[in-house]
């Protein structure tokens, strides 16, 4: 059963209860963060256990996106967007009431599955209630405003740790979600997708198994290393998994995913694009703050305004989403955007230490911006028009699979490609500086900590600022590369949109 198309003033309902609710969601990827070294002080944890404060929430968020865009289509989009919105609000009282780091690391993967839930059901109520233009201009605010509320996270949470404490940056939650839980009631209609036959659980558990074996190995892998068998293992059991997820949907009467909708070009292209560009974005865009605030000296808000820029550009392109489209085509942004953001990695490559914001970091983020807003919505508005209407809670929960699991695959293998060139930078330096003996193994060892290595102990002043010169040195040869390798993926990225998209696709 579809959804009834939405009248003017509902849609606006629509929209905004679709808005809030996934921008919570949103925002709790990035808020945490600020939070992180305020927690772990406070309930005693250790680096491993804070840093599974971030990943307990990806990891689940991640392994059950595909089922939550399932749920959706098989038990109604509205009543599971509502039961992902609660949990999601319920578990924010319990990460706000958390006495331990145990405690907050189960009750933030609860979060991530009330997040599996919302934000594929988030698109998958736009896809049901309009059509045509009206869809585009509804997933084009969806994607506005959504990609506004990362990068609030940072500057919400640093406030709320500062002037009052780290749980109201889960406290906030909780009103938030009423508001849309009532507004989902009052002004959200219902729909299902056709099909009558069973949900397909053994297909749901494999995805989920699978996609969540394949992030834990990414997540652990720059700490890890490449030599470690749990990495490894970890990743092997992904893959077999989601190996073993192909081959049920393949012989299941009602599969969870239907492979036939890889057989359109349109959705398959756009989901490589998704995959490669969010890879470069999650991968390319986490090394920015590092260099400004440890290499370029940037104050932290500084350093979080530095990017700005880009925020605002995609807020306004997106907004104008549609039109572009009916100017340029689906085709056309699906290519030019990805080329732009590719500048933008480049341009931040340029700049070496020191320099005016304005001539260094400003063009590069100017130029992300544009790009990003030329494609996040285009691609969205391709992906969900590629598919039936009973599937766009399937096809949302597919391209927010693939980027969810694209950026922490893109983070891992960045992390350690950087950790690799600034090890055999560092390296080549400090033996070009004439060290005492043992100082070029202490600096070996500090390879993983990339610009907060620490300077070995004992150096005369002189070397030490020798030293600590040829650390940031280093980062920089690290982040150029890791800039040019985003730049190469987004260009990747760009050729798979002109490929994927034909004339018949963008006209639909």
């Amino acid at each position: 059963m579809a959804a009834k198309r939405a009248p003017a003033r509902a849609g606006g309902w629509i929209i905004a209860t679709t808005v809030v609710g996934s921008s919570i969601a949103f925002v709790d990827t990035t808020v945490v963060n600020v939070a992180l070294p305020v927690i772990q002080r406070q309930l005693h944890a250790t680096g491993d256990e804070a840093q599974w404060v971030i990943e307990a929430f990806a990891l689940v968020l991640a392994g059950c996106i595909l089922l939550g865009g399932a749920l959706g289509d098989k038990f109604g989009r509205r009543g599971i967007y509502v039961a992902g919105t609660a949990i999601f609000g319920l578990s924010s009282i319990a990460c706000g009431l958390a006495t331990s780091v145990s405690w907050l690391i189960a009750a933030r993967a609860i979060q991530g599955a009330g997040a599996a839930l919302l934000i594929p059901g988030s698109l998958a109520i736009l896809g049901a209630c309009f059509e045509g233009g009206a869809r585009a201009r509804a997933i084009g605010t969806w994607s506005a405003f959504t990609a506004i509320a990362p990068a609030a996270g940072p500057v919400l949470g640093g406030w709320l740790v500062q002037h009052i404490s780290w749980r109201w940056v889960f406290f906030i939650n909780p009103p938030l979600v009423a508001a849309v839980i009532v507004m989902a009631y009052a002004h959200v209609p219902e729909s299902h997708a056709p099909s009558k036959g069973a949900l397909d659980w053994p297909g749901s558990v494999a995805a989920t198994l699978g996609l969540a074996g394949l992030v834990a190995g990414a997540l652990e892998l720059p700490r890890l290393g490449g030599r470690s068998s749990l990495v490894w293992g970890a990743l092997a059991f992904g893959v077999l998994f989601l190996l073993a997820f192909v081959a049920i949907e393949m012989r299941s009467a009602s599969p969870m995913v239907p492979l036939g909708l890889f057989k359109d070009r349109v959705f398959a292209g756009t989901n490589l694009l998704t995959l490669l560009l969010y890879a470069a974005l999650s991968g390319a865009l986490y090394f920015v703050p590092f260099n400004l605030i440890q290499v370029q000296h940037y104050s932290p808000t500084a350093a979080g305004a530095a990017l700005v820029p880009s925020t605002v550009l995609l807020f306004l392109f997106s907004s104008r989403a549609e039109r572009f489209m009916e100017r340029l085509g689906a085709t056309g942004l699906l290519t030019v955007g990805p080329v732009v953001v590719a500048c933008g990695f480049a341009l931040f490559a340029r700049p070496f230490i020191g320099g005016s914001y304005w001539t260094t970091y400003f063009p590069a983020a100017v130029a992300l911006g544009v790009g990003l807003g030329l494609t996040v919505a285009p691609l969205t508005t391709s992906v969900m028009n590629s598919v039936p209407d009973a599937n766009v809670g399937v096809a949302s929960g597919v391209n927010n699979a693939v980027s969810r699991t694209a950026g922490v695959l893109g983070l891992a293998l960045m992390a350690v490609v950087a950790a690799h060139i600034f090890g055999s930078t560092l390296d080549a330096r400090a033996a070009a500086l004439d060290l005492p003996a043992a100082a070029p193994q202490q600096l070996a060892r500090e390879h993983i900590d990339l610009a907060t290595a620490a300077v070995p102990r004992g150096l005369p002043t002189e070397q030490a600022r020798h030293v600590q010169r040829a650390i940031a040195e280093s980062f920089v040869d690290s982040f150029r590369i890791v800039m040019l390798a985003g730049a190469a993926l987004a260009i990747a990225s760009a050729l798979i949109g002109r490929l994927a998209l034909s004339k018949r696709h963008t006209a639909r």
